[in-house]
């Protein structure tokens, strides 16, 4: 009987991005990947299906239900991080939000003019989902401020509503064309991006001012402060080489990063990388563009339509039907 020896047993060198969803990608790299027949692939216990394979490249697809923590190529282990579902069955169109205590926001924003039975949701920390808000119509950003109160805005309305913690509405600002993404700065006043060409800028005494104008985006208008106190925004339109464009504080719009296909939800961490979902070079997923503006996919994966930190220093992504959780151990810059 012949053994085989330890040094022709896959081994592993490299594996691209960091991070996946089910449904994204993991690019492999390494030597005897192909074993003896072709590449076996597994997160934990569950298969992987191959998209390529040979001996030293491989592509693996991340099925639904895989753990998180490693990956095998045969008897060969990496370890990864693999997004966990966390919830289902809504319907996000922008980031979620994660209060100091690491529960998530997110909505069932639904189709234009409708109606949908809960508008937004919250996710207690042991992954609960709770109906918070029944009355919103087309809920789509929303926000937090310094107080931890939420805010969202509805883009059949034009509105931007207060949400107690009990879940009731209050009127915080109307008037706000097709209101879409929106953020606080550091000193209270809340942006809001009008998907038709406006970002609006709402004191504390709620007094409105353009704040800047740009190009209408063909769904809307993503907004996240960066340590610069600049505002980076996202609109897609029907480009696939669309622009992270940066706002500054006197309301100057420029070009922080060109080369995504359909940039979304964004958010920052503390070393000011911006994370955007986004394609970049035809991959899908979520895009990591350090302070000087180069680029990476970090994480792999389908239909992602926003991204935010907890506090347990994890990455909660929202696809267009689902909340995954993704243990990375990075950091989130919290602003207000």
């Amino acid at each position: 009987m012949a053994f085989r020896k330890s040094s022709d047993r896959p081994q592993i060198s490299e594996i691209f991005p960091a991070a996946a969803i089910p449904g994204g990608e993991f690019q492999i790299r390494g030597k005897g990947l192909a074993g003896t027949d072709r590449p076996h692939v597994k997160f934990g216990e569950v298969n992987a299906s191959v998209v390529i394979g040979s001996d030293s490249f491989v592509i693996a697809r991340v099925p639904e239900g895989a753990p998180a923590g490693e990956l095998m190529v045969g008897d060969a282990p990496y370890k990864c991080d693999i997004g966990i579902l966390v919830a289902d069955s809504l319907h996000p169109v922008s980031n979620p939000v994660v209060d100091h205590h690491g529960n998530i926001y997110t909505t069932f924003s639904g189709s234009p003019g409708q109606k949908a039975p809960v508008s937004i949701y919250k996710i207690d920390t042991h992954h609960r989902v709770k109906p918070l808000v029944s009355d919103l119509m087309n809920a789509t950003g929303l926000t937090m401020d310094a107080d931890g109160m939420l805010y969202a805005s509805s883009r059949h309305e034009g509105i931007v509503y207060q949400v107690s913690p009990s879940g009731n509405l209050a009127v915080y600002v109307e008037g706000m064309g097709v209101a879409t993404g929106i953020a606080f700065d550091q000193h209270d006043h809340l942006y809001v991006g009008d998907r038709s060409g406006t970002i609006f800028k709402i004191s504390r005494e709620r007094q409105i001012y353009v704040f800047a104008t740009m190009e209408p985006s063909i769904a809307a208008y993503h907004l996240a402060f960066g340590p610069d106190e600049c505002l980076y925004v996202t609109g897609p339109t029907t480009s696939s080489f669309d622009t992270v464009h940066r706002i500054t504080p006197d309301g100057h719009v420029e070009v922080f990063y060109r080369g995504l296909g359909r940039p979304q939800g964004l958010a920052f961490d503390t070393k000011g990388n911006l994370y955007v979902s986004a394609s970049l070079e035809g991959r899908r997923g979520v895009v990591r563009v350090a302070p000087d503006a180069t680029a990476e996919l970090f994480l792999s994966g389908p239909a992602i339509v926003g991204v935010a930190f907890a506090p347990s220093k994890s990455l909660i992504l929202a696809t267009n039907n689902s909340i995954y959780r993704v243990d990375c151990g990075i950091e989130g810059l919290r602003l207000p």
